[in-house]
């Protein structure tokens, strides 16, 4: 288990890295706040977790140990793959997370990417005290990043489709969320939650 990494960043995506340790560079899935914080030739830490499957390897990356730890109960509810877990740290924090799970708020749960009310009453039934009390929920900031309409627009269409959506779901989300000036962060994570909200 690869569970951390220390090295310089060789290349940052909206929703990956690479990170070069030791003169090998390591592609990391993250979520895209952590990658909008990081600059190439930046040393810094990242927290994994390292996915195997019979044709695949794939490290997903946190900038805490809490978000790795929250990423791994998740992938213990029934349904929950490394994707929506990804997804849902990449909507909420671990604290809103708690919040919800504590609380039984299933429609904040559903905000996240892929989960309908009953994957939502799956996480809150299974994960129970799991995840811990909430420490303190943070109000999250507006957003002031300049547009960059075109190559933004296609970064986080590009982003949505790999994280599962079809080209015209990725679409549709970006279109009713157009004109609003977000940067390819804020609008990732406005379509994610937009799409969460639009399923069953």
């Amino acid at each position: 288990m690869i569970a951390q990494l220390t090295g310089r960043v060789l290349h940052t995506g909206l929703d990956s890295l690479i990170l070069g340790v030791g003169g090998i560079g390591f592609s990391i899935h993250v979520v895209p706040a952590f990658a909008q914080t990081l600059s190439r030739g930046e040393e810094t830490t990242v927290h994994t977790s390292l996915i195997v499957r019979e044709d695949s390897m794939t490290l997903m990356g946190f900038a805490s140990a809490d978000e790795r730890e929250v990423f791994t109960t998740l992938l213990t509810v029934s349904g929950i793959g490394p994707r929506i877990a990804l997804a849902a740290l990449a909507v909420l924090s671990p604290d809103e997370l708690r919040r919800a799970v504590r609380d039984q708020d299933l429609s904040t749960l559903q905000k996240i990417p892929g989960v309908g009310k009953k994957s939502a009453q799956r996480m809150a039934l299974e994960i129970g005290d799991k995840l811990g009390m909430p420490a303190h929920l943070d109000s999250p900031s507006p957003a002031t990043s300049a547009p960059h309409f075109g190559a933004v627009e296609s970064e986080v269409k590009s982003a949505l489709v790999s994280l599962g959506w079809s080209e015209a779901q990725a679409q549709g989300a970006i279109d009713a969320l157009g004109g609003q000036g977000l940067g390819a962060s804020d609008l990732l994570r406005a379509a994610l939650v937009k799409l969460g909200g639009d399923r069953g």
